[in-house]
């Protein structure tokens, strides 16, 4: 085994994107270099602390992405294609990505975002996205975090759809999933989370009268203040 590797132990669910995301930062960060063996799965198995089940379907993930290459009576090792990186999937990269990086991403898309929202927006995106707003206050209201998350999630994502976009709708959803493990750490953090409920108020009322200025402010206004208690959150974690 490469002594120079080593994995921290596993201590909560998704255990089979973990594994990945541990295995493919390893690789980003030239720990395990093309042409190296990766450790066998009893000792991934040891290293991480879940099965041999759950092992074998991250490595199958890598594999299936063109990462690691499996050669029978020799063990896995990391793939001597150089465009190997490239066919790994957007979910998987944002997964290990840092993330502030992640809402680097957020601040520039949804900026565009808001901009086309404003132009060609239409009744239906609307009443999705009041509808969105008006359950999020509610949840709020009754303290129901998840149904908070879920319906804010909604909210942006309505904005998304009304780009008209959908290039950008898919780019997005990858980016929600993500980031969502990130507002669930977040909103549970009561000296440091600031819902913002009214400026989601006036970025909604910015779109529906399409104003691209507005709505531009108001995206940014929003993302601002996120990524601020995101850095708060991040050094007291």
């Amino acid at each position: 085994m490469n002594s120079k590797v080593s994995f921290q132990p596993l201590h909560r669910p998704k255990l089979v994107d973990d594994v990945v995301t541990q295995l493919q930062k390893k690789i980003s960060d030239g720990d395990l270099k093309m042409g190296d063996k990766i450790p066998t799965e009893p000792e991934l198995m040891e290293q991480f602390g879940v099965g041999r089940s759950t092992i074998r379907e991250a490595v199958r993930v890598l594999v299936h992405a063109g990462l690691l290459e499996k050669k029978q009576g020799f063990g896995t090792f990391l793939t001597g294609h150089s465009d190997a990186v490239m066919q790994e999937p957007l979910v998987h990269r944002l997964r290990r990505a840092e993330i502030l990086e992640v809402y680097e991403v957020r601040k520039m898309l949804e900026l565009e975002i808001a901009r086309l929202a404003a132009e060609r927006r239409d009744e239906a995106d609307l009443a999705v996205m009041e509808d969105a707003l008006n359950q999020r206050l509610k949840a709020l209201e009754a303290g129901d975090t998840n149904t908070y998350l879920a319906v804010d999630m909604v909210f942006h994502q309505a904005i998304a759809i009304a780009s008209k976009n959908g290039v950008v709708v898919d780019l997005y959803r990858s980016l929600s999933a993500v980031m969502m493990d990130a507002a669930q750490k977040l909103v549970e953090d009561k000296d440091v989370y600031n819902h913002h409920h009214q400026i989601h108020v006036n970025l909604y009322q910015a779109i529906k009268d399409k104003d691209v200025g507005a709505a531009e402010h108001w995206a940014l206004q929003n993302l601002e203040e996120t990524v601020q208690q995101l850095k708060k959150f991040l050094n007291q974690a």
